[in-house]
């Protein structure tokens, strides 16, 4: 049912923008439809000699401007429609950031958490076995997600390889560097979301030395996201994960709050912090509010409440379309996640195109490269807003949306 709430919030999306572009309607029943949705019964030998058998899913949505690109999340919760609404937002992040991709997205419906590590590598190795044919690096190039990470695509890429015959570390991106994966990658995401909100408070007028920040999610992209953001000068007030949260008004250390996490499973009974809710966290007193957790966090119901001069949304779709306009209407500033998140998939892309030549850059180059990227990209948004007195989200997709359109009618169908 959450999967459904989710892809109705990205075809009610695809609407406004198709609408706003004065789209043909031929446009939008292409754009709507994904042009490939793959569904596997990925079966493996759990530790305890037992079966196990778990759906896999790979949707890819338009590869109109190159080859599909998009993660692969482990989660209980992985449905057809929630990978079928992500894989259509990889499509506009990726045109937004003018990358030559079209958007694609996977899952496997698992609990990773009660998993063992060789029960994931057999998982992982099954399913990529199973929808190899429609992977590659010209075709369908993986990255990390939900409760994946660089051993995941380390896996994927050996498995490919093998069937293949020879080593191909273009195939996947979000690579442990020592196999071919890109300086500065594991903090991509965390890197643009702190990028698009400095720009936003620059225009807001909002000094980020001591600007209080609340983070929804503490996992790859909210744990960076406050290392970077504290780095700064911000004071970190409110951070929550799975389990719930912690408030924290005269500021939480990241890295301390992180050995805690490890040490005891929860970002919970923190040292002089108050236990609160994912709900108290979002209306917390802050500046700006991080989401970087699960998608549809914020609704219609709870939109109301949000304090924050500035959201910047480091997951992918944590704000319903209603929640949209209420947010617009109280004057906040909104960071879609189709640009406030570009950053993983735009290293990604940095990685491919250096596994293609076998070269390798220094960290300062990707990160040089990465903040001319999404900073003028930030702008284009931005501008385009003024002009049609929107939201951010709006003309954000507008321009991703219309980039694709534009790609589909010039290179026309066939046959």
């Amino acid at each position: 049912m959450a999967g459904h709430k989710v892809l109705t919030n990205a075809l009610d999306q695809l609407k406004l923008a198709s609408e706003k572009l004065g789209l043909d309607k031929s446009i939008y029943e292409i754009l709507k439809e994904p042009k490939r949705s793959i569904l596997v019964s990925v079966t493996i030998k759990n530790d305890d000699k037992t079966i196990g058998v778990f759906q896999g899913i790979r949707v890819q949505h338009w590869d109109v401007k190159g080859p599909f690109k998009g993660g692969i999340r482990f989660h209980p919760n992985v449905s057809l429609d929630e990978v079928t609404a992500l894989a259509m937002w990889m499509t506009w992040k990726c045109a937004i950031v003018n990358l030559p991709y079209g958007g694609a997205k996977g899952g496997i419906c698992c609990d990773p958490k009660k998993m063992s590590t060789t029960e994931l590598e057999r998982l992982t190795r099954r399913y990529t076995s199973l929808i190899v044919d429609y992977l590659g690096p010209h075709r369908d190039i993986p990255a990390p997600d939900l409760y994946t990470n660089e051993q995941t695509m380390a896996w994927i890429m050996d498995t490919y390889s093998q069937l293949k015959g020879y080593s191909v570390p273009e195939s996947v991106t979000g690579k442990p560097i020592e196999i071919g994966g890109s300086e500065g990658r594991k903090c991509a995401t965390a890197n643009s979301v702190a990028l698009c909100t400095r720009e936003a408070a620059k225009i807001l007028k909002l000094k980020l030395k001591n600007a209080t920040i609340a983070i929804q999610g503490f996992g790859n992209v909210g744990y960076n996201a406050a290392t970077v953001m504290h780095q700064i000068g911000c004071k970190i007030v409110a951070i929550s994960d799975s389990s719930g949260g912690i408030l924290c008004p005269n500021g939480i250390n990241p890295e301390r709050l992180y050995l805690h996490k490890v040490q005891t499973g929860s970002v919970q009974n923190f040292d002089n912090c108050t236990n609160i809710t994912n709900e108290d966290l979002l209306a917390s007193n802050c500046d700006i509010l991080i989401p970087a957790a699960m998608e549809n966090q914020i609704t219609e119901k709870n939109a109301d409440t949000i304090k924050a001069k500035i959201v910047s949304e480091g997951a992918n779709g944590p704000t319903a379309p209603k929640a949209d306009k209420i947010l617009f209407e109280k004057g906040v500033y909104l960071i879609p996640d189709i640009l406030a998140n570009s950053g993983g998939v735009t290293v990604s892309y940095f990685e491919w195109v250096q596994n293609l030549t076998r070269t390798h850059w220094r960290l300062e180059e990707v990160n040089s490269k990465l903040e001319t990227r999404i900073v003028e990209t930030f702008h284009e948004v931005e501008r385009l807003s003024k002009k049609e007195k929107s939201d951010m989200r709006t003309s954000a997709l507008m321009l991703g949306v219309g980039r694709v359109a534009n790609a589909i009618n010039t290179r026309g169908l066939w046959p």
